[in-house]
């Protein structure tokens, strides 16, 4: 095989290491010239305005950015304090009103002049800060028939007379089923336990719910049930049974369709038609048309607890309001079984009835709760005269160990689009203020 590169042509050591050596050399000048000609373009003069002007454009730049930083910088803050500004103002027109009303001015002098004066000032306090519409509050001494304290609100403030006490236009609403369980009860024909088809819900009054056939065998409440959670249909059904003629005779031993001396109260109505659906409608208050003033509602409650002819509050310096004194009035009398039917009745409606909710320890301190004998009715209808959703209750707080411990109180309310305290909570409160009084500690 033939070889290219002999050994015999190869050059000597000594000259090979030399080259070596010299190419070396030949390198590291080559590195060097190459490094210094660009450290001399470098450092030339020429180059260095450019490199002031990149510099002074870097500060141009940065000097910019630092005033956009504090322009942005003040608008936030002035962003801020107009936000801060905004709200403080929103939360003053919350406290304070554009338009705000003057502050009312209390007049004591109607509180000062009642017989129990630390009620009268509850009263007072309750209704402005309730503020209902219109409203009456009127308590009486059961055993005395006195009023002790009253209150009245209309037309935005409280009032310094108690204009309402007589006014006969407000509709009676459910109070009026007081008549229906009184002629029930008169006629023999019912007793508190006597069961009554029930038939749909307790506030509807369809003709349909007072068609009950003969063979009927659904539901029933019994009479002092049905008073007691108000319910329409079985009392329309008990007065269309006892007739139209027992209606009007248990209505005028309660005192309505009667002219009382002075004028006190204004003259309350009740006509129920003889026949038909307008009879179960009276019978169970499901209408206008039966109307009656606070003053009267006290001195039914009294006649039943008293088991005594019916009889008007009076006061002697609430003239012509209410009569300086006791007078007697042309009317009859229950039977006893019926003034305790009606009292017995009041007190369901407190136990299990529409009175049970506020009428209850909710408002009522246990103590006073649990020696108290607690019965009312309540009624809630839509009236004209003044206009509104009409908010009844009228009822007894009585000692049981002390009958003769005893008052009657009435509320009335008129509540336009906002409903301010049921009144059946604002007699809870005023029956256990009259408590921390009266009963023994």
């Amino acid at each position: 095989m033939k070889h290219y590169y002999s050994t015999t042509n190869r050059l000597p050591y000594r000259k090979r290491l030399r080259n070596r050596i010299i190419a070396i050399a030949l390198l590291v000048l080559i590195a060097f010239g190459v490094g210094a000609a660009i450290l001399h373009e470098d450092t030339r003069p020429q180059d260095t305005p450019k490199k002031e002007v990149a510099t002074q454009e870097s500060q141009e730049i940065q000097q910019k950015i630092a005033e956009l930083k504090k322009a942005d910088s003040i608008e936030r803050e002035q962003e801020h304090q107009e936000d801060l500004s905004n709200t403080q103002a929103t939360l003053v027109a919350e406290i304070v009103p554009e338009n705000a009303p003057e502050p009312e001015i209390v007049d004591s002098a109607h509180i000062k002049s009642q017989r129990n004066v630390f009620l009268a000032e509850k009263i007072d306090q309750m209704l402005r800060r309730y503020k209902p519409d219109y409203g009456v509050v009127l308590v009486v001494n059961a055993k005395t028939n006195e009023i002790i304290a009253w209150g009245e609100r209309r037309d935005d403030k409280v009032q310094n007379q108690p204009d309402y006490f007589v006014k006969n236009s407000f509709p009676a609403a459910s109070l009026a089923k007081t008549v229906t369980i009184a002629a029930a009860m008169e006629s023999g024909r019912y007793s508190l336990d006597t069961p009554i088809p029930m038939r749909g819900a307790s506030h509807t009054l369809y003709k349909s719910q007072l068609r009950v056939p003969e063979d009927y065998t659904g539901t029933t409440i019994e009479l002092q049930d049905a008073y007691a959670k108000s319910s329409n249909a079985p009392l329309g059904i008990i007065g269309m049974n006892v007739g139209a003629n027992k209606l009007r005779s248990s209505a005028k031993n309660l005192g309505y369709n009667m002219n009382f001396p002075g004028g006190i109260p204004g003259r309350a109505t009740y006509n129920p038609p003889d026949t038909g659906y307008g009879l179960a409608e009276t019978s169970c208050g499901f209408t206008e048309d039966i109307t009656l003033p606070p003053l009267l509602a006290a001195a039914q409650v009294r006649a039943i607890l008293m088991k005594q002819p019916l009889e008007i509050p009076w006061a002697d310096n609430l003239a012509p309001y209410a009569p300086t004194n006791r007078i007697a009035l042309d009317v009859g009398k229950f039977s006893d079984n019926t003034y305790y039917g009606l009292r017995q009745a009041m007190i369901r409606a407190v136990e299990k009835g529409t009175a049970r909710k506020h009428m209850s320890r909710k408002n009522i301190a246990r103590k006073n709760f649990e020696a108290l004998y607690l019965g009312g009715k309540t009624g809630s209808l839509d009236g004209k005269d003044p206009a509104g959703r009409y908010d009844w209750f009228m009822g007894f707080a009585q000692a049981k160990d002390d009958p003769s411990k005893a008052i009657v109180v009435v509320v009335m309310q008129v509540h336009k689009e906002i409903r301010s305290q049921p009144a059946t909570q604002v007699a809870a409160v005023v029956i256990n203020h009259w408590a921390h009084q009266n009963l023994e500690k």
